[in-house]
């Protein structure tokens, strides 16, 4: 099956949704099918087109960028051009172009399928207000337009208004995760390089430095964490410099930050590899995710993290708050609740074999290969109804 998957931003930018969609797209073309991903040259030294690890990429030009968005003037000419030559379409929301190319799908007959990553919610201000407004319209027309629509959770398509208003077309599909394997040796290297101190116990986040994921929520938290535990540290992976429309956010929180720094208790490792990453968690005590919106739906590091053998905490948010629950590796806390996550980081510090879950129904459970059969059932079914 030819595959034409659509996105805003693809690797190599970092983010949960360009990680989900990398393995998906990967996975598929594993599974013998033609997969390319239509998205932004939102960097002006990425190739036009390319083919990775089978996938073929094609990055239509940005003319400017509005907020966190990018305007593509050829956008709709390629996307007409690629859903021609394929026989299903795969949207991922939110996405400003996503009605144009579901509408495509809809004249062309051909399945057309949204992954539903998370809600937009743009940073306050009246420029951003109007920018949310004009994305949830184009979504919301995606939705219409769409033959079905993929939600990470259960839990997530009950609580998001986006996914209640589609409730007839969602089907609930886990998210793919998976990590090289690493050795003791790389571990050992990782540790001596980032905490040669060895500082114990070691929070870690895994996310880019923007507002919506809660920092000043753990700085908050560490205060009272140090009472208990004064050699623990915090270790960053991610990208914290240059975060697009995050510059203020972190310009408010870097003094505060820079204290713990000065004390060798926070550390930024900006972006990892993958390998770098499974030596990272396997560094850790534990994961925290302390997010505060339904920008964040379910936390894909929160499995990679537990495939590593370290639980989590997480915000009690839908979707977000599943990872824990599911595996019994983990916390969950009120969102924005700093004294709730400093009583949970205690908690697990206390008693970290009680949260020690089944690895082997972790890695089974979320294999891009569950994931892809999934899909590939889904885009199967629409053929058949759709002739």
């Amino acid at each position: 099956m030819r595959i034409l998957t659509v996105l805003t931003y693809y690797r190599p930018h970092t983010s949960g949704l360009t990680i989900y969609v990398e393995r998906l797209a990967r996975t598929l073309a594993k599974r013998g099918h033609q997969v390319t991903v239509l998205t932004s040259q939102y960097d002006k030294n990425l190739p036009r087109k390319e083919v990775i690890d089978d996938v073929r990429i094609v990055r239509a030009p940005v003319l400017l960028r509005v907020s966190k968005g990018v305007i593509m003037p050829t956008f709709g000419f390629v996307a007409w051009k690629l859903a021609l030559q394929n026989d299903a379409i795969h949207l991922h929301l939110p996405q400003f172009d996503a009605a144009g190319v579901a509408l495509r799908g809809r004249l062309l007959r051909k399945p057309t399928v949204i992954t539903y990553h998370c809600d937009l919610q743009l940073p306050q201000g009246k420029f951003n207000r109007f920018v949310n407004l004009v994305v949830h319209t184009m979504n919301h027309l995606a939705g219409i337009f769409t033959h079905r629509i993929g939600a990470y959770t259960q839990d997530f398509a009950a609580n998001s208004p986006y996914l209640t208003r589609f409730a007839k077309k969602v089907r609930v599909i886990l998210p793919p995760v998976e990590l090289p394997k690493t050795s003791q040796s790389e571990i050992d290297a990782f540790t001596a390089e980032h905490n040669r101190e060895n500082h114990h116990p070691v929070i870690g986040m895994a996310t880019r430095f923007a507002s919506e994921k809660g920092v000043e929520v753990l700085l908050d938290a560490l205060p009272k964490v140090l009472e208990r535990h004064p050699k623990a540290k915090v270790l960053y992976a991610g990208q914290y410099q240059d975060v697009m429309g995050e510059e203020a956010y972190l310009r408010r929180l870097l003094p505060i930050i820079q204290r713990y720094q000065d004390m060798g208790q926070w550390k930024f490792l900006g972006n990892l590899s993958l390998d770098q990453m499974s030596a990272f968690y396997s560094n850790l005590d534990v994961l925290v995710v302390p997010s505060l919106n339904s920008t964040e739906t379910f936390g894909l590091v929160q499995i990679e993290a537990m495939m590593n053998g370290v639980p989590c905490v997480a915000s009690d948010l839908p979707g977000v708050r599943q990872p824990p629950r599911m595996t019994g590796m983990g916390e969950v806390v009120p969102i924005g609740d700093a004294d709730a996550l400093t009583e949970a980081l205690l908690k697990i510090f206390a008693n970290p074999e009680g949260y020690q879950g089944d690895l082997d129904e972790i890695n089974e459970t979320f294999n891009p290969q569950t994931n892809a059969a999934a899909y590939e059932e889904l885009y199967q079914e629409l053929l058949e109804n759709l002739r």
